[in-house]
């Protein structure tokens, strides 16, 4: 399976996709823990039904010492047992910031509070940053069919 397009050999995407990833270093270069900033690009892959992405962050959360067991139920971390407070308040951020046309108000004010709970403001702009810079690499690789499997951890630097 090939991509509709190759985001890293052609011009215009390609500097798109590298201004994408700075923005990321931003997020990298903040407080939010980097466990939560794995979960998170993990969960709104799968909402989103970006393979190459869910490939992507798998391996490199298990590559950052992530367990199986919390990367398996992370789809089901409303029953699981296995993520603290926190996570479960950036899950949820995550999987409301990015079904945002299926809810009529958008984020709630208790998901945003609950956050708040738990990430100070700089977590919580780089939380709010990460979920919309992964929604974005998300669309951009379910758009071009980017297929997925083969990433190996830090392929991108």
């Amino acid at each position: 399976m090939d991509a509709r397009l190759n985001l890293y050999g052609n011009p215009t995407a390609g500097k798109f996709v590298k201004r994408l990833v700075s923005a990321g270093q931003v997020i990298s270069d903040s407080t939010l823990p980097a466990a939560t900033e794995e979960l998170v690009k993990l969960r709104a892959s799968q909402i989103n039904g970006c393979g190459f992405c869910t490939d992507m962050h798998t391996k490199e959360a298990i590559a950052a010492g992530e367990t199986s067991v919390r990367l398996h139920l992370v789809a089901a971390w409303r029953e699981a047992t296995v993520f603290t407070e926190a996570e479960r308040a950036a899950l949820e951020l995550t999987e409301q910031g990015t079904r945002i046309a299926d809810a009529a108000g958008g984020v709630t004010d208790q998901a945003w509070a609950n956050a708040a709970k738990h990430y100070d403001e700089e977590q919580l702009a780089a939380l709010v940053s990460l979920i919309a810079l992964i929604n974005a690499f998300n669309r951009m690789n379910v758009i071009v069919q980017q297929p997925a499997g083969d990433y190996q951890p830090g392929q991108f630097g």
